[in-house]
């Protein structure tokens, strides 16, 4: 049976951002990707002390979710992710697993109250959608700046990033294909 990745919008994703994801992770991992129907953003997720939502949430949420050819399950949502320790995410994954989840809001220009652009808003979502796609398959950060796999601490070293991954972590990826 041949595998897919699955998008799955949770909450209001734009029909325009999710076709370009489609189309880019289909050439970057080499494998079809399959759109899943909008979900609704957990409610247990929200923390109102922190005006965030928690993404383990998101991670368990797409957890149940189990389409028999699925190979890699992203979620995709535009309310502000947080995890334990950290102020914000841009996402998070399932090391070798098979769940990840990013969010768009801080990868937007119109969080920072900047003039929106919707060209940027796809470059930076490909390069987080890579990102924790790669974690799934086992990648950790890598060192390298321009690499899809370096951590993002702040927006600048996501714009600084290229969305493919430098030749050692894409010869670690080759186990998987």
């Amino acid at each position: 049976m041949e595998k897919y990745i699955y998008i799955v919008p949770i909450g209001n994703i734009e029909k325009d951002l999710l076709d370009f994801l489609k189309k880019k992770i289909e050439e970057v991992f080499n494998i079809k990707v399959k759109d899943y129907k909008n979900l609704s953003i957990p409610e247990e997720a929200y923390n109102p002390q922190r005006k965030q939502y928690y993404s383990y949430h998101f991670l368990n949420l797409l957890s149940f979710l189990n389409p028999l050819d699925a190979y890699k399950i992203l979620g995709i949502t535009n309310v502000d992710l947080y995890t334990d320790y950290l102020n914000f995410i841009f996402g998070e994954a399932i090391v070798n697993g098979k769940e990840c989840v990013i969010s768009i809001a801080r990868l937007d220009n119109k969080f920072y109250n900047l003039p929106a652009d919707n060209e940027l808003l796809k470059l930076r979502t490909l390069k987080e959608a890579v990102h924790e796609l790669g974690h799934t398959m086992g990648l950790k950060h890598c060192e390298t700046p321009s690499c899809v796999m370096y951590f993002s601490n702040t927006l600048a070293d996501t714009d600084k990033k290229s969305y493919n991954f430098c030749p050692k972590c894409k010869s670690r990826l080759s186990n998987f294909f």
